[in-house]
C-alpha cells in the first residue's frame, strides 16, 4: 500500500491527518454529512450484524470507538470505517462449529478476530506488506463481492418469509427454506416487503434520502402500535449504554489462536484492499495527499477499539464514504460528529428498538447483498477480457457453494496466477526504425532486422526462472533464422526491472551459446538500479563493452564497427 503520491502542504502532526486543519466556514456542511451518515448508516450496522451473527448492539459500537480512533489516527480524509457485509460474512463463517451464533462466547471470539485483524494490520504497517493489496485484483475483487453478495441475499429469504431457517452453507439454507415453506409467516412477509418498498422508492426519488432509517422508524412504530410482537419475532430488548472495555474473555490459548488465524488472515486481505482502493480512488478526486502506511495503523488501531469495545471487525467501506461525500462531508469531522450521534442513540434510544420485527432487518439485509451483486461490473468484464471473466465467475461460485473464507484464499491465488501469468509469457517485440528514423515495436514473428544483421529485441517483463524458457526460445530461433544471418543482437532491457538467479545464468548460456555462432550481445537501457545488482557478475561474462545508454548508441556504434569491417 503506497499512495503517497501528493505530498501535504506544510506541516503535518502524526495524528488528525484526516481532520485537520478545520475550515470553519465547512462546519456545517460536515455536521450535515455526519448526521447524513448516522441516519443512512445505523440501519445498515444493525443489518451486518445478521450477517456477522452477533446482536445488534455490536453494530451501533463498530460506529463509536472504531470510528472515532480511524479519524484520529488515520490519514485520508474520506474514509469511512466501520462494520462491512464481507468482513461481517467472513467472521460468521469462521466462527462456524466454534460457538452458538450470538452467544456470549461467539461475540467474544468475534472480538478475537478484531484484535487478530489489527495484529496483522499493524504487522504489515512494521515489516511493509502493504503491498499485498495489490495482489487482489479487481476482476476478484469484483466476483468476491458479487458471491459475497448472493450468499447474503439468499441467506435472508428465511427472515423475511419468518421462517425459522437454518443451515450453514447457501445451498442447504435453500434447502431448509425449501422445506419450511408451509410455514410462512405471512405479516412479517408483508412487513418485509413493505421496508423493500419504502428503501427501493426513496432511492429512486432520491439518494439522499434515508429510506432504511425512514424504514426501521416506521416499523418499529407500527411494531409498538399494533403489538406486532404477538404475530411475528421481534428483536427484544437491546441494551443501552456504553460498550465494556476490555478484553474478550476467552480461554486465551495458542490452539484457539491458530484455529482463529485463517478467518483473521482472510479479513485482513479484504480490508487491505478493499480501505486501500477506496482511499486512492477519493484521494486521486480531489487531489489531496494521504498515507496508506498511516492508514494501516488507523485500521489497525480502530479494530482494537473494536475488540476491545465488543464489537466485531471493521473495514473501509466504499458505500459510507459515497454516503458522506455525497452528503457534502471532506474530512473524518463528519465521522466525529456522526460518532456523536451514535453516542446519542447508545445512551437514550435502544430502548424502542426492541419492537423491530426481524424481518425488518432480513429485508434491509437482503438489499444490502442486492447491492452487492456487480451484474454490470461482471458483463464490463466478460466484455473486455473473457478470461478475466471467468476468474471473477469461479470466485463468485466459490464464495456461493463453498464459503467466503475459501473465496478470498481463491481469489488471492488466482490473482497471483494472474499475474504470474502475464510476466511467464510477455509480449516481447522488436524494434526496427521507420521512415523517420524512430523505432517502431514489430511482433518477434516478423524477425525484421533494425539494420542488416543487427536485431533489436525487447523484453517486456522482468526476467526470472518462469521466462527465462521463453527468453531462451525466442533469440535462439531469432538467430538461427535470420536472413541475412546476424552480426549483433541486442536486448533492449528497458522494461526489465529485475534478473533473478535462473535469467542469469540463462543470459550467460546465450551468451555463450551466440558467440559460438559469430554473433555478438549487446545490451542497452538497462535500468541503473538492475546494472548495479548485476554489472559485476554479467560484465565479466559480456564484457564492459557490451553495455549502451541508447539504442541510438546501438545503431551508430554496429555502424561504425561495419564500415571498419567494409573498409
Amino acid at each position: 500500500m503506497r499512495s503517497d503520491n501528493h505530498k501535504p502542504k506544510g506541516f503535518r502532526l502524526p495524528i488528525l491527518q484526516g481532520v485537520l486543519p478545520i475550515d470553519r466556514a465547512r462546519l456545517p456542511a460536515e455536521l450535515v454529512a455526519g448526521i447524513t451518515l448516522a441516519a443512512l448508516a445505523i440501519p445498515e450496522v444493525m443489518g451486518y450484524t445478521k450477517i456477522s451473527g452477533t446482536p445488534v448492539i455490536t453494530g451501533l459500537y463498530t460506529m463509536l470507538i472504531p470510528m472515532v480512533l480511524f479519524a484520529i489516527f488515520g490519514s485520508s480524509r474520506h474514509l469511512v470505517v466501520g462494520a462491512d457485509s464481507a468482513t461481517a460474512a467472513i467472521l460468521s463463517a469462521g466462527l462456524v462449529g466454534l460457538a452458538s451464533t450470538g452467544s456470549n462466547e461467539y461475540v467474544a471470539l468475534a472480538a478475537v478476530l478484531a484484535l487478530m485483524a489489527a495484529g496483522f494490520l499493524l504487522l504489515a504497517r512494521i515489516i511493509g506488506l502493504g503491498f499485498l493489496a495489490d495482489f487482489l485484483s479487481r476482476t476478484v475483487l469484483i466476483g468476491f463481492l458479487t458471491g459475497v453478495g448472493i450468499q447474503v441475499a439468499l441467506g435472508e429469504i428465511s427472515g423475511m418469509l419468518g421462517l425459522k431457517g437454518g443451515g450453514h452453507g447457501t445451498l442447504e439454507k435453500i434447502w431448509n427454506d425449501l422445506q419450511q415453506i408451509e410455514q410462512v409467516n405471512f405479516p412479517a412477509l408483508a412487513i418485509a416487503v413493505s421496508v423493500l418498498i419504502v428503501i427501493v422508492g426513496s432511492e429512486r426519488i432520491s439518494k439522499k434520502i434515508p429510506g432504511a432509517l425512514i424504514a426501521v422508524i416506521g416499523a418499529v412504530v407500527v411494531s409498538w402500535v399494533f403489538d406486532l410482537g404477538a404475530y411475528m419475532p421481534v428483536l427484544g430488548s437491546v441494551p443501552g449504554g456504553l460498550p465494556h472495555i476490555g478484553l474478550p474473555d476467552v480461554h486465551w490459548s495458542w490452539e484457539l489462536v491458530g484455529k482463529l488465524a485463517p478467518t483473521a488472515f482472510a479479513m485482513f486481505v479484504v480490508i487491505l484492499a478493499q480501505s486501500a482502493a477506496t482511499s486512492r480512488a477519493y484521494a486521486a478526486r480531489y487531489n489531496e495527499a494521504f498515507s496508506e502506511n498511516t492508514d494501516l495503523i488507523g485500521l489497525g488501531l480502530a479494530n482494537i477499539g473494536a475488540g476491545l469495545s465488543g464489537a466485531f471487525v471493521v473495514n473501509g467501506s466504499p458505500t459510507k464514504t459515497q454516503m458522506v461525500d455525497s452528503a457534502g462531508g471532506r474530512s473524518q469531522l463528519s465521522l466525529l460528529f456522526t460518532a456523536l450521534i451514535v453516542l446519542l442513540v447508545l445512551l437514550f434510544l435502544t430502548g424502542p428498538l426492541a419492537y423491530m420485527p426481524e424481518a425488518v432487518l432480513s429485508a434491509v439485509v437482503f438489499l444490502i447483498g442486492i447491492d452487492l451483486i456487480d451484474f454490470k461490473g461482471m458483463h464490463s468484464i466478460f466484455v473486455q477480457r473473457r478470461s478475466e471473466f471467468w476468474v471473477a465467475l469461479i470466485t463468485a461460485l466459490m464464495v456461493v457453494f463453498v464459503g467466503v473464507e475459501q473465496g478470498i484464499v481463491l481469489a488471492m491465488v488466482l490473482s497471483l496466477i494472474d499475474h504470474t501469468r502475464r510476466g511467464y509469457h510477455p509480449k516481447n517485440m522488436l524494434l526496427v526504425p521507420g521512415h523517420s528514423g524512430v523505432l517502431h515495436a514489430k511482433p518477434v514473428a516478423t524477425r525484421e532486422q533494425a539494420l542488416p544483421g543487427l536485431l533489436i529485441y525487447r523484453f517486456t517483463h522482468s526476467m526470472y526462472y518462469a521466462n527465462t524458457q521463453q527468453l531462451s526460445e525466442e533469440i535462439t530461433h531469432l538467430v538461427n533464422h535470420a536472413r541475412p544471418p546476424l552480426r549483433w543482437l541486442c536486448i533492449d532491457a528497458s522494461a526489465v526491472d529485475d534478473i533473478d538467479y535462473s535469467a542469469g545464468k540463462t543470459l550467460r548460456a546465450l551468451h555463450g551459446l551466440l558467440q559460438q555462432q559469430g554473433v555478438h550481445l549487446v545490451v542497452a537501457q538497462m535500468l541503473e538500479d538492475v546494472k548495479e545488482e548485476r554489472r559485476h557478475a554479467l560484465r565479466k561474462v559480456f564484457g564492459k563493452h557490451a553495455y549502451y545508454d541508447t539504442l541510438e548508441d546501438v545503431l551508430h556504434a554496429y555502424r561504425k564497427k561495419v564500415d571498419a569491417t567494409v573498409s
